[in-house]
């Protein structure tokens, strides 16, 4: 009894330690990834001389507004966030109902399967390349349409395969009988299926929103018309003039312009506030969805 009490102890004081290691680790990687964010934050709310002094690190010095000012008067940076949230939204939509229409039957008996699945892979480590791609969509008559930036990618590989191996993972039973019961595959997926996957398509549609959300480089090859810059175009835009122009001035020892670093930072909150007020309304299907997969029954 007492050696059996010893070894609970030791357990109880070595789970202790375990739990005490995973904090302290966890809670240095959420400053580490905090950290630029807030520094962001600091700057494009910090007075001009704390910015050229060099003192701003994760805190605001000498409080000032007027680069987000600058930022929200600017009817060029408003129409490019309208731009993203309708392309964003536009391509969530269409690459999970695509997705959806892809896996659902991907993960059934379905003839042909695996060739499909072959060419699925094929994708994921071969394409034609840049300009291949460019000339395409100029061939398609797309450029300065928002169509280039939806239709090239509009289902991504890997998560269509994520998607599979979920519904694959969902009790066959359910599905079998509602076909027993006279149900089409149609009337299956909606009221049975998707239902049940809720964790895997709320995670996917973050995966998707986040990555059509950041998108660049296919705005910056296709887009040339300003009127259909989404916000990532816009604030390269932004960055690139901060660089080449100097709208710094003095008046004695009062600065009366701000500074660029201000407004490149007012800018990039401007930009990434947004998709992650995203995250708080699909955090309880996203924690158990994000474990898609990685247990093999």
């Amino acid at each position: 009894m007492a050696e059996n009490a010893r070894r609970m102890a030791g357990r109880s004081g070595g789970g202790r330690l375990f739990e005490t290691v995973n904090a302290v680790l966890i809670a240095a990687l959420v400053i580490l990834c905090l950290a630029p964010l807030l520094h962001i934050a600091s700057m494009s709310l910090s007075s001009n001389r704390a910015i050229l002094s060099g003192d701003v690190t994760i805190l605001p010095l000498g409080w000032n507004v007027d680069a987000y000012r600058i930022v929200f008067r600017d009817d060029t940076m408003l129409r490019a966030l309208l731009v993203s949230v309708v392309l964003t939204v536009s391509y969530t939509c269409l690459a999970m109902l695509l997705t959806i229409a892809a896996a659902y039957p991907l993960s059934k008996r379905l003839r042909g399967k695996k060739i499909v699945m072959f060419l699925i892979l094929f994708t994921m480590f071969f394409s034609g390349g840049t300009i291949p791609d460019y000339l395409l969509i100029r061939s398609l008559h797309l450029t300065n349409h928002i169509g280039s930036l939806i239709l090239p990618a509009i289902i991504n590989p890997f998560f269509l395969i994520i998607l599979i191996t979920f519904l694959r993972s969902l009790p066959e039973g359910l599905t079998e009988a509602a076909e027993m019961d006279g149900s089409s595959h149609f009337r299956t997926l909606t009221r049975i299926v998707l239902p049940l996957s809720l964790p895997a398509l709320a995670t996917l549609s973050l995966f998707y929103a986040v990555g059509r959300w950041n998108g660049f480089m296919d705005a910056l090859m296709y887009i040339t018309n300003p009127k259909l810059y989404p916000i990532q175009l816009k604030l390269y835009q932004v960055v690139m003039n901060s660089m080449t122009n100097d709208p710094l001035s003095t008046q004695g020892d009062q600065l009366v312009a701000i500074m660029p670093e201000s407004i490149k930072a007012a800018s990039i909150m401007f930009a990434t506030v947004p998709i992650l007020i995203v995250y708080p309304w699909l955090q309880k299907y996203f924690i158990s969805g994000a474990m898609l997969g990685s247990v093999k029954e």
